[in-house]
């Protein structure tokens, strides 16, 4: 039996066939999920449902994370469609571009608010609306960066936001742990994403991680999707409030 045979899981950030969700989303489909996938605006959908239409998903919803209303609405719909839902993986994070370069310390206070929302609040928004329709064993996912722990250069507002998101699942796991709910993120390496090609001095970063990592390598999106499905699945029924690293080790390396 596939390890996520029967099981309803919606998956919230895919960007494009390059991005981590969409590893992810093919991961689970793999193993028998029934997805959902969601979007943000019409040049994300365009190239969103093209992809669903590939594996046969049916159901893509706008939500605009940032919208506690669409929030509500993504899961309304799939209480009508589904009846419950068992895995939700977060894979939504967002800052200005301006604010990754030059310094941290001149940072804005829009800019700031904007990248802490969207990027860690968005997930407590998410697993409130999604808790009621979960039952115990059910899990929920995030996407984390090494930038949360220690500074890199030009992660700036958003190393603080995914700091802000990894203590999130923390007491998110503590609040939903009674329900049997279990919450959990992956903190990737570097990889070419949508997302990524905002930071200053990216190929840089994916050299130093390749030269230094204790695998002289970087990851690829179907490792981390790999690691997903554990924490997902019946297999990492025991984990609840972790951080794990997949990052070809480079998180151990002092110097």
């Amino acid at each position: 039996m596939s390890l996520l045979s029967g099981k309803h899981a919606v998956v919230f950030g895919v960007a494009n066939d390059h991005s981590i969700a969409w590893a992810i989303t093919q991961a689970f489909h793999r193993e028998g999920a029934e997805l959902a996938l969601t979007y943000v605006g019409e040049n994300i959908e365009r190239r969103v449902r093209p992809l669903a239409e590939g594996l046969g998903v049916a159901t893509v919803l706008p939500c605009d994370v940032s919208r506690d209303e669409d929030v509500a609405g993504t899961f309304e719909t799939l209480r009508e469609r589904w009846g419950r839902v068992d895995i939700v993986v977060h894979a939504v994070a967002f800052a200005l571009r301006d604010e990754l370069k030059g310094r941290f310390v001149d940072t804005s206070r829009a800019g700031f608010q904007l990248a802490l929302d969207v990027s860690a609040y968005s997930l407590v928004s998410v697993a409130r609306h999604a808790a009621p329709l979960m039952a115990a064993g059910s899990a929920v996912l995030t996407l984390s960066y090494f930038g949360a722990e220690k500074v890199v250069p030009h992660y700036n507002v958003m190393g603080v936001a995914k700091a802000a998101l990894e203590a999130c699942v923390r007491y998110l796991a503590f609040d939903l742990g009674p329900q049997g709910i279990r919450v959990n993120a992956v903190s990737a390496g570097p990889i070419r994403t949508l997302s990524s090609a905002g930071i200053t001095g990216f190929k840089e970063m994916l050299h130093h991680h390749a030269e230094r990592a204790p695998l002289r390598r970087n990851v690829h999106p179907d490792e981390v999707a790999q690691a997903a499905l554990y924490l997902c699945s019946p297999l990492g029924s025991g984990v609840t409030g972790e951080v794990l690293h997949v990052d070809a080790g480079y998180n151990v390396v002092g110097m």
